[in-house]
């Protein structure tokens, strides 16, 4: 612990926003050619509120944050905790009524989005029914309500005080994979002490330099990568989406680079891979950095040992949920083991049970359960659903149902086996639901009956595959399944993230059901095994 740690007092947030009082000159955030220092970006964060505050948003209100990776993001989040709103971050890949549900669901008082989202906010607005008029506030030029740079001219009356540790800080939706998204509720003291848990696990400091390339609008980017780096005032190198050749170019020793800790998920380190098998000059920046780190979807063992056999460099894989922030991580200083997602960080302790709530043995797969010093408040506005999730010990902690498989293995590392619902997809880092993917492909003409579900896929961790049985008047379009697949998709655009669409086709006559009439997804991946895909992309 350094000297200004050891000072600061038991008030969680003096940890977060340490950085920023202080005014540190040190570099916070270098983007596009563009830099911040710690002084910078507090200025900013306090006019930001001020304006704000002048705008009519108090305390405890809701700031839905809608746009692309920029610094405004970074800018936003500290400025909404100034002002005391909970900042709502949304996923930019979002279509309208994925949006229209969030904004209908939070009732947000203020609106950020840029012009590359404006015309998904515009019609996400129309169908959410929000009971007032949201102040709106635009990134870029071109976009609907005050410009954000505006906002920076206001001159804070005093200085804003830091929030209470236990006021709301996020709320961040789940990815709706059992049913609509919900909002999950963290409070400060929630995010800033798991936060320190975790980091000081991995021994992050202030003189680390972090590439961030992960979306913020998640746990992974916006919990770990923001509020990590502010709590050790390190810098942040940030990516605008995860490019290859940007990430290897960060390691290299020029005033942009000199990184020494990437956060990637599974298909990024799989494109990294793909890269440096050709490209050994690149695998020796990346040798340079102390810390590579992956999250979201599970990394195989095989990938694990390729970049660690091209680079030097063993990752760290955690586990972590929205509703729990990261309860489980291999160690920086230890052991590392691949495949699996380590032992409970400090703060936090997990187990696994049957279905009776009796804890297994090791090696026994069963739910994972996890107690956790970042377990949320609840979903906003669903207490049945909150309470739903919940299990109590009998020294009364709370412990929060995974929904995951898993088991404890040598050591007593954590394997994560899947999820326990074979509804639930996990590709490219994001939970899918398949039933979300089943209602829009079920509008599609030919489509008879539908069924979605994940099949092992190198590259996504899972690949979405719809199993389609086909309308008999329409069946000539299946001379050419390629077509049909492109048909579903295009539908499928429209309506949904495009990292929700099926990348392969199975045709079949019927969909497998027990006698009750209940569709048996394990035959038909069964099927896809023995039988191959129709068509892919």
């Amino acid at each position: 612990m350094s000297n200004d740690e050891g000072n600061m007092s038991d008030d969680p947030t003096a940890h977060l926003f340490a950085a920023l009082e202080r005014g540190d000159s040190g570099l916070a955030y270098e983007f596009e050619g563009e830099r911040l220092t710690w002084a910078d970006l507090d200025a900013r964060a306090r006019s930001y509120a001020q304006a704000l505050a002048d705008a009519g948003i108090a305390k405890g209100e809701r700031v839905v944050v809608y746009a692309q990776t920029c610094l405004e993001l970074i800018i936003s989040l500290f400025g909404n905790y100034y002002l005391g709103a909970v900042h709502v971050p949304v996923n930019n890949r979002y279509r309208e009524a994925e949006l229209a549900h969030i904004l209908a669901d939070c009732q947000p008082s203020a609106i950020i989005c840029d012009r590359e989202g404006e015309s998904v906010m515009a019609g996400a607005l129309a169908q959410a029914g929000l009971t007032r008029a949201p102040v709106r506030v635009g990134i870029g030029d071109g976009a609907v309500g005050a410009g954000f740079a505006t906002l920076l001219d206001s001159s804070p009356d005093q200085a804003p005080p830091r929030p209470g540790a236990r006021d709301p800080a996020l709320m961040i939706y789940t990815s709706g994979t059992t049913g609509p998204s919900k909002g999950a509720l963290l409070s400060h003291a929630q995010v800033i002490n798991n936060m320190r848990a975790l980091t000081g696990l991995w021994t992050w400091s202030s003189r680390d330099r972090l590439v961030l390339a992960l979306p913020l609008f998640h746990v992974h980017g916006l919990c770990i990568g923001v509020h990590g780096a502010a709590i050790h005032g390190m810098a942040v190198l940030l990516e605008r989406r995860f490019d290859v050749a940007a990430v290897i170019e960060r390691f290299g020793e020029h005033e942009r680079g000199r990184a020494s800790v990437f956060m990637g998920v599974p298909t990024m380190y799989t494109s990294l891979v793909e890269h440096l098998r050709s490209n050994p000059a690149a695998a020796a920046k990346l040798a340079c950095g102390r810390m590579f780190t992956s999250g979201s979807a599970a990394l195989s063992a095989d990938l694990w040992h390729e970049f660690a056999a091209l680079t030097g460099q063993r990752i760290i894989e955690r586990y972590g949920m929205t509703e729990t922030l990261i309860t489980l991580s291999n160690p920086y200083v230890g052991v590392r083991i691949a495949g699996t997602v380590g032992q409970p960080v400090p703060g936090c302790d997990a187990a696994v049970i049957d279905d009776a709530g009796d804890e297994l043995p090791p090696g026994e797969p069963g739910e994972l359960i996890v107690h956790s010093n970042g377990l949320m408040d609840g979903y906003w506005n669903l207490p049945q659903q909150t309470a739903a999730t919940r299990v109590i010990d009998r020294d009364g902690r709370f412990w929060f149902r995974t929904g995951d498989v898993a088991y404890v293995g040598d050591q007593g590392y954590f394997h994560i086996v899947g999820r326990k619902s074979v509804d639930i997809i996990k590709s490219g880092g994001f939970k899918i639901s398949a039933r979300e993917i089943e209602e829009v492909l079920a509008g599609h003409p030919i489509v008879h009956e539908v069924a979605v579900v994940g099949v092992p896929d190198e590259k996504w961790g899972q690949k979405i595959v719809a199993c389609v049985v086909p309308d008999a008047p329409m069946a000539g379009i299946l001379d050419d399944p390629g077509q049909l697949l492109e048909s579903l998709v295009a539908l499928h655009r429209a309506l949904l993230a495009d990292y929700k669409q099926p990348r392969g086709l199975y045709l079949c006559d019927e969909l497998p059901r027990n006698a009750l009439g209940k569709l048996q997804k394990h035959r038909l991946l069964e099927a896809i095994e023995r039988d191959g895909l129709n068509a892919e992309l």
